[in-house]
């Protein structure tokens, strides 16, 4: 063996010593001993490196090597479990503790060392890849595989399966055994086949490996087109994988809501501190982002050896844990009924219902026009006329009475702003009418004219009686108005009147209108629940306005009296389109509401009603009037028993 200058000195001048009959390099307590070596390669290997280690066949091809085996895998923690030492040579032991999914792999590994020939004194390590894993062989590196966890169903009431899995395909390109070449034309043909923005296909079917299958998009199976079922397997590459992902019955079911899941963005996987890796399925929006961690339950985890050829052999595994269903209160036949009721509108709509025993919202739709925005809990829009049932009660409580009379001109000026009645208005309905004719028939005017009789906190009080203004953590994304306060917040007069009849200042969102309905109907403030198994303590966001409605609780008799009034809308007013409808009384009111700045100005369109243990709100954001766009809506919804 040929011997370094350092080698040879060192032999030339250790000539006492090989005169005792001993080699040098095995004097025992001289030199640095095989174990902390064994030690320094241990650590080094908890660091996800060999740097610090010298090994037999090169420091920078070791380096190399280790990092292609474990480039597929997290780090590991490594520790020396045992050394021995035979003369030039040495062995030990290295105890790996591995994070796989939710479990520790632990496993033992040999490590063998030689005699550095060059100094004699030094350790080298004979590097080779089963010291990483004991079975891999030599062309083999580690990889990891995740296994996804059965996501956790979104249940309605009685349990009822809403977001479950259902059948899909899965259309996409594979490129096992497809010409480099090809790829580019092949997704172009399935971009436009399949009408999906071309470019970040091609760029993604060009940026996957060889044998990748790339999505690019997924059908409900019944709703799969049949162009594309007869036109896919004409194109290069292109497949039709069937699956199962958890979907609602229909693509309208609430799916404002919902939410829907996909494949977790950069920053939620930043954000999950761990929880989420690259590639899982998380809720992207609605309900399945808010209860990812509730729904997504816990994925498994696989370490396998994959060899050049691609083939795969499994190490280790920990099992995927289901998610836990989340339960709401829908009713799966009312939200249906809901999104039917809604369909074709071009404009944002809503219809949303609640159970006035329980609070128990049973259908929270948004219609098309909404373009993926929950209109139904969180729209913010001007009520209209619907607001009046809050005025009504504001009134009552100023001491007027259903009959007390009232004047009802055609037309009303506040500090020089015009207030009129809506434009078919009954002319028999002017004059001096009673309360309850005012509500019946919306008159604007008369209501306005009472604005004296409303000072300070109580019409935002009385909203706050009828569950309207006062904000609680719901535990989903869900709006329940504004009303200004009263002289607090200085409005102006013209404020004032316009407040009075559901404009200017104040807002709702269809929810807080049909709890509104709700409150009335029960005969005290009604909270809305959509999440059964979710407290909610009133007041959960405090508001200026939560110690009004601590101090002011609806009355029966307060409720008993605008329910009345109600009745006469439907009896003889503007809601006569909801007469003869199968179940108990209806009470009712419409409401229309300008908005926008350049005349004429657009229209909002409200109906309210309530019938036996049901309240409902509908909304249309651009409608001719709340009877004549609204009501229509809203008697569909009802129609069935």
């Amino acid at each position: 063996m040929r011997l370094s200058s350092r080698s040879a000195l060192a032999a030339g001048g250790g000539f006492v010593l090989l005169g005792l009959g001993m080699s040098a390099c095995t004097v025992p307590g001289f030199g640095p001993k095989a174990e902390d070596t064994v030690t320094t390669l241990a650590a080094s290997l908890s660091k996800g490196s060999v740097a610090g280690v010298h090994f037999a066949d090169g420091d920078a091809a070791a380096a190399k090597e280790y990092a292609e085996v474990t480039a597929g895998v997290g780090d590991a923690k490594a520790e020396v479990a045992e050394v021995a030492e035979d003369g030039n040579t040495a062995s030990g032991v290295l105890t790996w503790r591995r994070q796989v999914g939710s479990t520790t792999w632990s496993y033992k590994t040999g490590v063998r060392l030689l005699r550095d020939p060059e100094s004699g004194d030094d350790w080298l390590v004979d590097w080779r890849r089963d010291i990483v894993e004991p079975s891999l062989a030599k062309d083999e590196v580690l990889a990891t595989s995740g296994i996804k966890a059965e996501r956790g169903e979104i249940l309605g009431a009685q349990d009822e399966a809403i977001v479950t899995p259902r059948p899909v395909l899965r259309v996409g390109l594979d490129k096992t055994g497809l010409a480099d070449a090809d790829v580019r034309t092949s997704a172009l043909a399935l971009a436009r086949l399949v009408e999906v923005r071309p470019v970040p296909l091609v760029k993604q079917a060009r940026a996957a490996g060889p044998k990748a299958f790339v999505e690019a998009i997924v059908y409900r199976r019944s709703e799969t087109p049949e162009k594309v079922l007869a036109t896919i397997t004409s194109i290069p590459g292109a497949r039709a994988i069937s699956d199962r992902r958890p979907l609602a019955p229909r693509k309208d079911f609430a799916s404002a809501l919902l939410g829907t899941v996909g494949p977790a963005t950069a920053e939620l996987v930043k954000d999950s501190d761990g929880r989420i890796r690259p590639g899982d399925d998380v809720g992207l929006s609605g309900l399945q982002k808010r209860y990812d961690e509730q729904l997504a339950g816990t994925s498994g985890a696989k370490i396998v050896a994959v060899d050049t050829e691609g083939t795969r052999r499994d190490l280790f595994s920990t099992q995927a844990r289901a998610g836990k269903p989340l339960r709401t209160s829908i009713e799966v036949d009312l939200q249906q009924r809901a999104q039917d009721a809604l369909a074709g509108i071009g404009s944002a709509s809503a219809l949303v219902a609640v159970r006035p025993s329980t609070g128990d919202l049973l259908a929270v739709a948004s219609g098309p026009g909404s373009k993926g925005y929950n209109t139904a809990s969180y729209g913010r829009y001007a009520p209209g006329s619907t607001f009046k049932v809050v005025t009504a009660l504001a009134l009552l409580r100023s001491g007027l009475k259903p009959a007390s009379s009232v004047e009802c001109p055609a037309t009303t000026v506040v500090d020089g702003k015009q207030f009129k009645n809506y434009s078919d208005y009954p002319a028999s309905g002017l004059g001096r009418i009673r309360l309850v004719d005012a509500l019946a028939n919306s008159c604007n005017t008369a209501f306005i004219g009472q604005r004296n009789r409303v000072r300070g906190d109580a019409l935002a009080t009385a909203a706050a009686s009828l569950g309207l203004g006062v904000d609680h953590d719901l535990g989903f994304p869900a709006y329940f108005g504004q009303v200004a306060p009263g002289e607090g917040s200085s409005p102006t007069e013209t404020q004032r009147a316009a407040a009075l009849i559901g404009q200017g200042t104040v807002l709702a969102s269809p929810m807080a209108m049909a709890t509104v309905v709700a409150s009335v109907m029960h005969g005290s403030t009604v909270l809305p629940r959509l999440l059964p198994d979710r407290e909610v303590e009133p007041g959960a966001t405090p508001t200026p306005l939560t110690p009004l409605a601590a101090l002011t609780p609806l009355t029966p008799g307060e409720a008993k009296a605008l329910k009345a009034m109600m009745r006469e809308v439907v009896l003889r007013g503007s809601g006569t389109s909801l007469q003869g409808l199968p179940g108990g009384p209806v009470i009712a009111k419409t409401g229309t509401a300008e908005f926008g700045k350049t005349p004429p100005l657009p229209t909002h369109a409200w109906m309210v009603a309530g019938r036996d243990d049901l309240a409902v709100a509908v909304f249309v954001e651009r409608g001719e009037s709340g009877s004549g766009t609204a009501g229509p809506v809203l008697r569909r919804f009802l129609q069935a028993p």
